[in-house]
C-alpha cells in the first residue's frame, strides 16, 4: 500500500456506496486484500503505509488493528448486503508474518465469519523469511492460507544491506522449501533489480537461489526510488548513483531469459509462473478491473467502477470503526472514459494483451505503428506486446492514450 492517498471526494461516514456500483456486484469476481501495517524495521527503499513500533508507540497494537479489522469486514458486507464470497484473499504489508501463525490464523477466521470463501478460493499471505519457520508454515497451511509469497529481492549481501533488507542471503530459499515441505504448492520469491552496486553475476546469483528454491511463481521489480525513502536520501546526497535505464533493461532481460529457460512463462510484464495455476489469481483481479475490497489502514478498494481508500493511521483506522464508522478517507467515480483508459494501461502487460477494441481510433492508429515498430504483435482480436515492447511497455502505454 503506498503511503500517500490521492485526491478524492470525501467518503460517507457509513461507508455506502452509489446504486451503481452494487448493481451486479455479487456476479463479478471479487477479492478481499487485508492490508497489515507492522513491520520491526523499515527498508530504505519501501514507501509503503507501514510502521516500525518505535513510530507506533501505544497509539496501534495487532490486537487493536485486528479488532478494526473485523468491524470493517464486517460494516463491508453490510454495504455489499449479500456479500459475496471471497474468490481471493491477499494478506499483504508491511509484514504479516510478524501476527505469527495463530494470529493470520485469526485474519482468515475474519475473512471467513463476514464473507466466506468462495470453493477453491486462493487465499495469499506474504511473508519476510526471518520471521517464519516450519511451525509457522504448518500453522498458516492448517487455517487454510494455500499460497505464500516471500520476499527475498537478491542473494547478494552487499545488495541487500543497500536495501536495508535484514534477512540472511541464504534464508528466502530455506523459507521457500519450508513452506514447499509444510504442503504449500504454491510459493513465490520476491526479486528486485537494478540496485546500486549489483552486478550482473549478483543477479545470476539471486536467479540461481529462486531455481533452487523450487517456486512456481516469481515477481521481479525494477527498483524504483521513491521521493521521502531513505533510499532517495542517499541518491539525493551523491551516496548512491541513481538506477541506470541500460542496466534496468539488462536486468530484466537477464531475468526473463533464465526463467524462461527454466520452464517459467511471463503472464503479467513483472510475473512468471510455469503454470496457469500457479498464476497469482489475486493479482490477476486487479489487472482486470475486477472487484475488491481493501481493509486495514491506507488499504484501497474498487467495487463497480468505484474506487475508495482508508485513513492512513492505524490509530485513527481502529477509532474511527470503534465509533461505528467507516475507515474511507476518500473516494472517487470512474467515468466509462477512465475505465477504459485504465484497462490500457492494466490489461496491456498481461501476456494475454489488449482488446483492440478498448483502443479509440487514434489508439488503434497508434497500435499499428507500434506493431510495425516491433514492439506489439497482434494475436487476433488483440495486441501483445513483444520481448522489446515489455522493456518498454510504459512508453508504448503513452502511445495508445495520445
Amino acid at each position: 500500500m503506498p503511503s500517500a492517498l490521492p485526491d478524492g471526494e470525501p467518503a460517507p461516514a457509513d461507508g455506502s456506496l452509489p446504486p451503481s456500483a452494487l448493481a451486479g456486484a455479487g456476479s463479478r469476481p471479487f477479492g478481499i486484500y487485508v492490508h497489515v501495517p507492522f513491520c520491526a524495521t523499515r527498508c530504505g527503499y519501501c514507501d509503503f503505509n507501514t510502521y516500525t513500533p518505535g513510530e507506533l508507540g501505544s497509539s496501534a497494537s495487532p490486537e487493536s488493528w485486528l479488532e478494526g479489522l473485523r468491524r470493517e469486514l464486517d460494516l463491508a458486507a453490510s454495504v455489499l448486503g449479500t456479500a459475496p464470497l471471497a474468490e481471493t484473499v491477499f494478506v499483504g504489508g508491511g509484514t504479516p508474518s510478524l501476527l505469527g501463525a495463530s494470529g493470520l490464523g485469526d485474519v482468515l477466521d475474519a475473512v471467513r465469519q463476514s464473507f466466506g470463501l468462495a470453493p477453491g478460493a486462493e487465499v495469499t499471505t506474504e511473508s519476510n523469511p526471518e520471521s517464519t519457520s516450519v511451525e509457522f508454515f504448518s500453522g498458516i497451511r492448517s487455517a487454510g492460507y494455500t499460497r505464500v509469497s516471500l520476499g527475498m529481492q537478491s542473494a547478494a549481501r552487499h545488495v541487500l544491506a543497500v536495501l536495508d533488507r535484514k534477512h540472511t542471503p541464504g534464508r528466502p530459499g530455506e523459507a521457500a522449501l519450508e513452506a514447499r515441505a509444510a504442503g504449500f504448492e504454491h510459493v513465490n520469491l520476491d526479486l528486485i533489480y537494478g540496485t546500486p552496486g549489483e552486478r550482473p553475476s549478483d543477479l545470476a546469483e539471486s536467479l540461481d537461489a529462486v531455481l533452487a528454491a523450487g517456486v512456481d511463481h516469481v515477481s521481479a521489480y525494477a527498483l524504483i526510488v521513491e521521493d521521502g525513502t531513505g533510499l532517495a536520501r542517499r541518491i539525493r546526497r551523491g551516496d548512491l548513483p541513481m538506477p541506470d535505464d541500460d542496466v534496468l533493461a539488462s536486468s530484466y532481460e537477464m531475468v526473463d531469459s533464465v526463467l524462461s529457460g527454466a520452464g517459467f512463462s511471463w503472464y503479467e510484464v513483472s510475473n512468471w509462473a510455469t503454470s496457469a495455476e500457479a498464476q497469482c489469481r489475486h493479482n490477476v483481479l486487479y489487472w482486470k478491473g475486477a472487484d475488491w475490497w481493501g481493509f486495514g489502514p491506507g488499504a484501497h478498494s474498487h467495487v463497480g467502477g468505484v474506487r475508495f481508500w482508508n485513513v492512513k493511521h492505524p490509530a485513527r483506522y481502529s477509532s474511527l470503526l470503534a465509533e461505528g464508522k467507516s475507515p474511507a478517507a476518500g473516494r472517487e467515480t470512474l467515468s466509462a472514459e477512465d475505465q477504459r483508459v485504465e484497462r490500457v494501461l492494466l490489461e496491456l502487460r498481461l501476456s494475454e494483451g489488449l482488446p483492440m477494441d478498448v483502443l479509440d481510433d487514434a489508439g488503434r492508429e497508434e497500435a499499428k505503428q507500434a506493431i510495425a515498430d516491433g514492439l506489439l504483435e497482434p494475436h487476433d482480436d488483440r495486441c501483445v506486446l513483444t520481448d522489446r515492447g515489455r522493456l518498454l511497455a510504459d512508453a508504448v502505454v503513452r502511445r495508445l492514450l495520445p
